[in-house]
């Protein structure tokens, strides 16, 4: 049995009712029509810090000794729990210091120190800072604060269980949950069936990290870490001894996206349902574009956007990848005569079949095209991978030689 019962979500529920926000349930009527289910979101991103992790890291702050509060807290975080910690402990009037990968993006690393923390950058990943963090509790005695694998953090994080099955009354088939170390869905879990057994309870993970997937594989908490990802909250390479446990025996079902799926969940946010989303906020959504989850029809699902810390970089990068995903941005390189009128014979093709130029780069280099001519490179705005396919033969057939970038 888990340590963490649903009486503890619930008592942590009356600990935080004044500090965290009941966050909106919003339909999608574009997803639950693209899949034939009721599609819902849980919106965190619009909790405060912008982020669910205000629940847990609350929950524990609360639960502390007068001794351990004095003593000062500490806590290894990607981004959002340290801003749940330092705005938990700027309430408390506690001194916090927080370790974040040197990758944590600009907007969490900001607004982290605006809440009042001492903010340390070590590593790549959420690992690299906990490690440092252990580092530095050991040297000033601070009380660490776990962000995930904690049963206070846990049951804090489970409260969204709650208000899902309040706000739809009951009427929940299917909760899917981000996965990096495992306390959302691990709170989730404990809520949901608690409640109600027979709720389906999904995680989802980028590929280029998979170490919960991999750890119920294998049947034992496993490292993995294949890359970096966009979806920095939840770049955990090895997830919770006691997340590991709960989510064994509760979660049906691990899936995992890869990063140019998670880029077309947080574009469909923003286009779709005028929500932003961080990468590891848009995951659930990536799991049902991608039909990795294929829902039955009818099912009511809920998607938690986990958080929506995203800085505008990231954004940017994000859309042209998720664009070119779906065949509505077609980079290439060709080459043209270098003589008056040499671009215009290419422009013209492009124009006869309603593509937009977005860019335009020449060079005189020989290379590909040899003497006398110009290396053309240009971004074209599409409407689809049809609509690519028809100019791409259009182009070709005119004689120029495509190279695709």
């Amino acid at each position: 049995m888990t340590k963490v019962t649903l009486q503890d979500i619930k008592n942590a529920r009356e600990t935080i009712k004044d500090i965290v926000k009941k966050t909106d349930i919003l339909e999608s009527a574009k997803l639950s029509s693209m899949t034939g289910a009721n599609v819902f979101y849980k919106c965190e991103n619009l909790q405060k810090t912008g982020s669910f992790k205000l629940r847990g890291a609350c929950n524990k702050i609360a639960n502390l000794t007068d001794k351990e509060k004095s003593n000062g807290v500490i806590a290894s975080s990607a981004g959002n729990h340290a801003q749940g910690v330092a705005l938990g402990a700027k309430m408390t009037g506690i001194k916090a210091t927080i370790v974040m990968p040197a990758t944590a993006p600009l907007a969490k690393v900001t607004a982290t120190k605006g809440y009042g923390a001492e903010v340390v950058l070590n590593g790549l990943v959420y690992d690299d800072a906990y490690a440092k963090a252990v580092e530095l509790q050991k040297e000033t005695g601070a009380t660490f604060l776990h962000p995930f694998d904690d049963e206070y953090v846990i049951a804090g994080q489970g409260t969204i269980g709650l208000e899902i099955l309040e706000q739809l009354n009951g009427n929940v088939d299917t909760i899917l949950c981000p996965i990096g170390g495992g306390g959302i869905i691990a709170g989730i879990a404990v809520a949901a069936k608690g409640i109600n057994p027979n709720i389906k309870i999904v995680g989802v993970q980028t590929a280029n990290i998979p170490s919960m997937h991999e750890s119920m594989k294998n049947g034992e908490v496993t490292t993995a870490f294949k890359g970096t990802t966009i979806a920095d909250g939840i770049a955990v390479k090895t997830p919770g001894n006691l997340t590991f446990d709960i989510i064994k025996e509760l979660v049906d079902e691990i899936i995992v996206i890869e990063e140019d799926e998670i880029a077309q969940g947080m574009l469909f946010l923003m286009e779709n349902q005028k929500v932003v989303a961080e990468g590891s906020g848009a995951v659930s959504t990536a799991a049902l574009l991608s039909r990795k989850y294929v829902p039955q029809k009818g099912e009511n699902v809920v998607c938690i956007i986990s958080g929506g810390n995203v800085d505008v970089n990231t954004v940017y990068r994000v859309i042209g990848t998720a664009l070119t995903k779906e065949g509505r941005r077609y980079a290439f390189r060709t080459a043209i005569q270098d003589k008056p009128g040499g671009l215009a014979e290419l422009t013209k093709i492009i124009s006869e079949n309603d593509a937009n130029i977005l860019n335009v780069n020449l060079s005189k280099s020989s290379i590909g095209g040899g003497l006398g001519s110009l290396i053309t490179e240009m971004v074209l705005e599409t409407f689809n991978q049809e609509h690519i396919d028809r100019l791409k033969a259009c182009i070709t057939k005119a004689g120029f030689e495509i190279v695709e970038m």
